[in-house]
């Protein structure tokens, strides 16, 4: 009679974003999700320049008025994270990565608004200017953001051992 014998897999270490979408889907979605928040950033600005405020202040508030809801629906669902947030492990290198978004728009922003000051351009016309800086400097720093946060925001720590 042959023996089987019986072989139990040594515990295997996880993939790096183990349980959340694959790359595409994570980049898809935290492509909409900067997108819901560039439409709240966007009426924010908008709203802020119109009633007049200053383009730092304005460009400062939509920011921040975007990445709150932005943080919440991509940490969701384009990285599948679910509870508490730890503070010093997710929460503050977010903080940390946003700002780089926030230098880049904001400045833009200023430096656009110290542009169109002594060209005299103003009311609407000012306003597209500005809101196009803003849209410029978030753009520009989307692919470095998603890449920051998707390799080291989120990203599911290897030492987590899946039992087979």
């Amino acid at each position: 009679m042959d023996e089987v014998s019986t072989v139990t897999a040594a515990p295997r270490t996880s993939e790096p974003h183990a349980g959340q979408p694959r790359f595409f889907a994570r980049l898809v979605r935290a492509a909409t999700s900067s997108v819901l928040a560039t439409a709240i950033s966007q009426v924010t600005l908008i709203g802020l320049l119109w009633w007049g405020a200053t383009p730092t202040v304005a460009s400062a508030v939509a920011f921040v008025a975007g990445a709150i809801p932005n943080y919440f629906v991509a940490r969701r669902w384009a990285w599948n994270r679910k509870g508490k947030p730890q503070v010093k492990g997710e929460l503050l290198p977010y903080l940390a990565v946003i700002g780089l978004g926030a230098l880049a728009s904001v400045g833009l922003t200023t430096l656009a608004g110290m542009i169109t000051e002594p060209l005299e351009i103003s009311g609407f016309t000012r306003i597209i200017v500005l809101d196009a800086a803003y849209l410029i400097g978030y753009a520009l720093v989307f692919v470095i953001k998603f890449a920051l946060l998707d390799r080291l925001v989120f990203r599911r720590p290897r030492h987590v051992v899946h039992a087979q």
